[in-house]
């Protein structure tokens, strides 16, 4: 082949990785921008219905915590709350999809890596995690004044929340068997642990013990790196809370890789 044909055919065809990226994370907010009444609305309702019910009821009761009006206190993790659910459930049940519509295994024996693969899932569902994380902001605004008081902290611990989720969710459609199996986790993990994650409450209020164990929790990371990045106030180190969400974030990544390579889940 000569070499002005070998360049007819690359700029033609371009690095089948970079265009398998964009073919996946299109098809990904093609999906959840499709179906926009069941990806979208019900977030919104819910985070609405929290914003009534534990801000403006019980949060006239409570009064302040940490210094701010209750209300404002709890909107940072009620906004992570979406963001977490969001991208995990987006990753998990559209990686299983692929798998139940068998087309999961011509990707795996395509020329593309298995990095391209899972990076293009998980920008799908950071997008969609960016989406929510936008309309439950605004929707907000409505029930009180929200400020922000370090950018840098907000952009960046919500992609890297969204992040470290996507790729939680992506090793949940791996191992997924079936349709309930990818409800599971959200149900029996995430939600419980997403209470207990400082999203309601500071962890200054626990005994000395429970205080240790709820540090175990990832999700008062991600919460109280996001509340700072709001309010400037917040019960763990910044510090320490990106090194934890860094370090979770590359352990997972790697985890998924070699379960790609693998063909864990796929490949009997």
């Amino acid at each position: 082949m000569s070499l002005g044909n070998y360049e007819v055919r690359k700029k033609d065809f371009g690095n089948p990785n970079w265009v398998a990226y964009q073919t996946i994370v299109r098809t990904e907010i093609r999906r959840f921008t499709r179906i926009w009444v069941q990806t979208m609305i019900p977030p919104a309702i819910t985070m609405t219905l929290y914003f009534i019910i534990f801000g403006s009821l019980i949060g006239r009761r409570i009064g302040e915590m940490g210094g701010f009006d209750y209300m404002a206190y709890i909107v940072p993790g009620l906004i992570m709350m979406s963001v977490i659910t969001s991208s995990y459930m987006n990753v998990s049940s559209s990686f299983f999809g692929a798998k139940f519509g068998r087309f999961i295994e011509e990707m795996l024996v395509s020329p593309i890596s298995n990095q391209t693969i899972l990076l293009g899932y998980v920008t799908g569902g950071v997008a969609r995690a960016i989406f929510i994380g936008v309309i439950v902001t605004v929707l907000s605004t409505f029930f009180t004044k929200l400020s922000v008081h370090n950018m840098f902290a907000v952009v960046s611990v919500m992609i890297l929340t969204s992040v470290l989720f996507s790729i939680l969710g992506f090793i949940n459609g791996v191992y997924a068997q079936s349709f309930d199996d990818v409800s599971l986790v959200p149900h029996f993990v995430l939600t419980p642990l997403t209470y207990l994650g400082g999203v309601f409450f500071s962890i200054d209020l626990l005994p000395n013990f429970w205080a240790g164990v709820a540090q175990l929790n990832p999700i008062l990371y991600v919460v109280n790196a996001f509340r700072y990045g709001i309010l400037g106030v917040s019960d763990i180190s910044l510090i320490w809370a990106y090194g934890m969400l860094m370090s979770m974030t590359a352990i997972t990544y790697i985890i998924a890789v070699r379960l790609l390579a693998n063909g864990a889940g796929v490949r009997s």
